[in-house]
């Protein structure tokens, strides 16, 4: 079996950002063979499969530690496929952990192509170790974020900025009807995409906003978490909330006033909507001592809105700082016309910061010399 690209996905992210890769690259290279791990997006696309994306996808440390020897075999059978193929160039797709011990093992075991990475890791907040790592056994890295170049500007790795693949999803989408209507402005809440999440941020946003002359709107990432939602909204009193599918995430941004979102990539999805946020991250002590302790994450902001601009556009109350005063102070201060105006108008920066390109498609040009 051989190929001219071996591409890796471990996660569903990786997939949808792999799916407008390959579509990108089948149509500078028509006849390029591709194989690879991937999910259902990728697949269909014409990626003939090795392993499934799907037999990757594993959270939490006893969950890992658990399926440890299932993808210590997975690791093995990959690399082994990639030293049969020979591919002209390798490219893994996030998911460092596994990725980057696969890069560092194909060098080790002679493989001889070019090696290449799209999504830089969070070596900004931590995990710096693995930049050595990187520069030695890399020869491209594609960047989403405009900043992460200048971390690699003293060495020799080539990294280039494709643009943030959000920009171009958000730019092309069909916007449909939002699912209800009201009098009022909205108030979107964004609580989170795991149980935890939700039950750790909900209470504390209703309670924050109940006094609110506004219209709330609590986003339903998964239809499984609905009872979880509404015994929230029963345990709070809350009686007018609307439960908003998560696939009309995108109308319930574009019509919101404002918003109260978890701290992670849907801020980012709604400063590209341009709307003011309160940016919450409810965490236990012990999960902020890991973080501040003993991976000494020492960031002036944690929110990726904030990151990428390096200034506050999103206030943001992480731990110890969220509470319902905390919270409810801080959604009353974003309201006032002039913090509103400017909040909007640093979203505008922000956007034209990240540029407006088809981060796929220049990222297939920026492989091309690689293949």
């Amino acid at each position: 079996m051989s190929c001219d690209l071996f591409i890796f996905a471990g996660e569903k992210s990786g997939d949808l950002i792999g799916e407008r890769l390959l579509t990108a690259l089948k149509q500078q290279h028509p006849h390029l063979r591709i194989l690879g791990v991937g999910g259902p997006r990728m697949r269909s696309v014409g990626m003939e499969s090795v392993l499934k994306m799907e037999d990757f996808q594993v959270m939490g440390f006893i969950d890992v530690f658990l399926a440890l020897p299932s993808l210590i075999r997975k690791f093995y059978k990959v690399a082994r496929t990639i030293l049969q193929a020979k591919p002209s160039c390798v490219l893994t797709i996030d998911y460092p952990g596994f990725n980057l011990r696969l890069i560092k093992y194909l060098r080790k075991q002679g493989y001889q192509g070019k090696l290449c990475h799209f999504i830089c890791p969070s070596v900004w907040a931590w995990g710096k170790k693995r930049i050595p790592l990187m520069v030695q056994h890399l020869d491209l890295l594609l960047s989403v974020l405009p900043f992460e170049k200048n971390i690699f500007a003293n060495t020799p790795l080539q990294v280039e900025y494709v643009g943030h693949p959000l920009v171009y999803k958000i730019n092309t989408y069909h916007y449909k009807p939002l699912p209800f209507t009201t009098d009022k402005p909205i108030l979107a809440l964004f609580p989170g995409s795991r149980r935890k999440e939700i039950e750790r941020n909900l209470s504390l946003q209703l309670q924050a906003c109940r006094h609110l002359d506004h219209h709330l709107a609590i986003s339903l990432s998964d239809p499984s978490f609905t009872s979880l939602i509404q015994s929230i909204l029963d345990k709070e009193g809350c009686t007018h909330a609307t439960l908003v599918p998560a696939e009309y995430s995108y109308e319930l941004m574009r019509a919101a006033h404002c918003a109260i979102a978890k701290s992670g990539t849907v801020t980012l999805e709604l400063a590209l909507h341009r709307t003011p946020t309160v940016v919450t991250y409810g965490i236990s002590p012990l999960d902020l001592f890991i973080a501040k302790d003993l991976l000494r994450i020492r960031l002036p902001f944690y929110c990726l809105v904030n990151i990428i601009a390096n200034q506050e556009i999103y206030p943001e109350l992480i731990g110890p700082n969220f509470t319902k005063d905390t919270l409810g102070t801080a959604v009353q201060q974003l309201l006032q016309p002039s913090i509103y105006a400017t909040c909007q108008q640093r979203c505008d920066a922000l956007i034209s910061l990240l540029g407006n390109q088809d981060a796929a498609k220049v990222a297939a040009s920026g492989l091309t010399p690689f293949i």
